[in-house]
């Protein structure tokens, strides 16, 4: 993809955060696309393309009232919102429509007309890990990080640390669902949850959602806000079963994914002012920050511990507070984009001073796939 060929032009949240027992899921994508609408000063006769999942892009544009020219219900799990940014920035440069909008809502706590989560008995992990008791995230992620802790020799207070760091930005943000401080033993000491999770290591469950509009980047400077440039992408994905990933201790497909984006943008670790990484568990910032390049492999967990992702920090991390402490409905990797954006236009409530490109990492599934996207807010 050209350079800062495409830039945002609308981005925003649902109304309401957390707790929503009276919107049902495809109010709640509504509710954001006419947030995201309202904030570029478009109207839904101006979308021409149309990205969704958890939800159907069909009922999603016949709930619009959108006829879209180009359509994406790329479903990877919580990343497939990256996948979505880079398959409309391609989209639109390919001449297939011109104006995208890409929705996630999600009923996650209230669940009022969600999708069920239940696995076919048919399944690879129907048939291979659910007899086993590989039955839901904190029981499939604990396979790959109990490894990567023995092998990194990352200790349980580090792990907690990761939630402890990111809590002190959620208390910045007025919209967090946990702003209140909390220390490495209050990690340590609330519920186990399935070993080495606790309680605070595992991401929330609430409602809401977001949405994104994207066009061409001559395009962009007629509207209200401060354009964001896509300055590069990436996507992969690797396996549906958490058991049969390559190396417990690395994600192939963060590496591939962050690989890409990264040598698309043309850009080094160190001209980074921003990152996000989708952080549904304490665990996997580390291996973000080592799969993206930032940290070598067992790097990561002195690197947060010695304060460099804490606020005042050298870089800054899940400035929103994370799906740790912000918010998590489920597929959180729109959440993720959103903040970037924020940080790109100036508008953050944890601003980063002076940033200038934002890195937004997502995962899907337990480690099955991922995307990357890269910001800036300096133009073509």
């Amino acid at each position: 993809m050209k350079q800062k060929s495409i830039a945002i032009v609308g981005a925003a949240e649902t109304t309401k955060l957390g707790k929503i027992p009276d919107m049902s899921q495809i109010a709640l994508h509504a509710d954001a696309a006419l947030n995201a609408m309202a904030d570029a000063g478009l109207k839904p006769s101006d979308i021409d393309g149309v990205a969704t999942a958890g939800e159907s892009p069909t009922e999603t544009a016949h709930y619009l009232g959108i006829t879209p020219k180009w359509v994406d219900g790329t479903s990877v799990g919580g990343c497939s919102f990256m996948l979505h940014v880079r398959h409309a920035a391609a989209a639109i440069n390919e001449g297939l429509c011109s104006t995208v909008l890409i929705t996630h809502a999600e009923s996650g706590r209230s669940r009022v007309g969600s999708r069920g989560f239940a696995r076919s008995p048919q399944s690879l992990q129907g048939q291979f890990e659910l007899p086993y008791g590989v039955t839901s995230p904190p029981t499939m992620f604990t396979i790959p990080v109990l490894r990567y802790m023995k092998e990194r020799g990352v200790s349980e207070e580090q792990l907690a640390n990761v939630a402890v760091v990111q809590r002190e930005w959620a208390a910045m943000n007025p919209r967090a669902s946990f702003k209140d401080p909390i220390s490495v033993d209050d990690v340590l000491n609330s519920k186990m949850i399935a070993y080495p999770f606790r309680l605070l290591m595992c991401c929330l469950v609430t409602d809401g959602g977001g949405a994104l509009i994207l066009t061409k980047a001559d395009r962009a400077k007629d509207r209200p806000q401060k354009p964001v440039y896509i300055l590069g992408t990436g996507e992969s994905v690797e396996t549906p079963m958490v058991s049969q990933m390559e190396d417990f201790t690395t994600s192939k497909a963060f590496r591939i994914s962050g690989a890409q984006a990264f040598a698309e943008a043309g850009i080094t670790h160190s001209d980074v002012d921003h990152l996000m990484i989708y952080d549904a568990f304490a665990h996997l910032p580390l291996y973000g920050l080592e799969d993206l390049g930032f940290c070598k492999p067992g790097e990561a967990a002195d690197f947060i511990w010695e304060r460099n992702t804490a606020p005042g920090g050298k870089l800054p991390l899940n400035t929103n507070g994370g799906g740790l402490s912000y918010m998590h409905s489920g597929m959180y990797g729109m959440y993720a984009l959103q903040e970037s954006v924020r940080q790109m236009r100036g508008t953050a409530p944890a601003q980063v001073e002076g940033a200038k490109i934002s890195v937004s990492h997502g995962v899907g599934g337990m480690f099955g796939a991922s995307g990357t996207i890269i910001f800036t807010n300096e133009g073509p």
